[in-house]
């Protein structure tokens, strides 16, 4: 059976649309009013991680996490933390147990994020590239 022209290029199409998709990863952004224009990789998984709560501005980080189970939560910590869901779920529930830190503020969604971080420059979160607009700043591509 032979596939016309039309409809091969609109399965093409589909394809490649979401192949990109899958590839369009996730960002760290804080407030496009926040003074800090860039984090490290190390700098943003000791915050997230509660191991440090600075800011390269002296600013106390607020972070600001997504729901457990989200697509782009697990990507987050699998190429920030080399975490997967299942070691995050342990590490945190270690040291709240033992008193030693608790996790970061859980929001749900993109949408969440970029309110939370809009108001507040010293907060950081992440979120799917693809979700990016004026009122935050992409400080940190993994």
């Amino acid at each position: 059976m032979k596939i016309p022209f039309n409809r091969r290029m609109a399965v093409l199409a589909v394809l490649l649309a979401s192949s990109s998709m899958a590839q369009a990863g996730v960002v760290v952004v804080m407030s496009s009013k926040s003074d800090v224009d860039s984090l490290s990789r190390a700098q943003v998984s000791q915050i997230f991680l509660a191991k440090t709560d600075a800011l390269p501005n002296g600013r106390v980080a607020k972070p600001v996490d997504q729901a457990e189970g989200s697509a782009v939560r697990n990507e987050f910590y699998d190429k920030v933390a080399d975490k997967n869901a299942a070691q995050m779920k342990a590490y945190w529930s270690q040291l709240t147990f033992t008193g030693k830190a608790q996790p970061p503020r859980k929001v749900s969604g993109d949408a969440a994020v970029k309110a939370a971080v809009a108001e507040n420059p010293a907060a950081v979160g992440y979120i799917s590239d693809g979700a990016v607009d004026g009122s935050v700043k992409v400080v940190f591509r993994p």
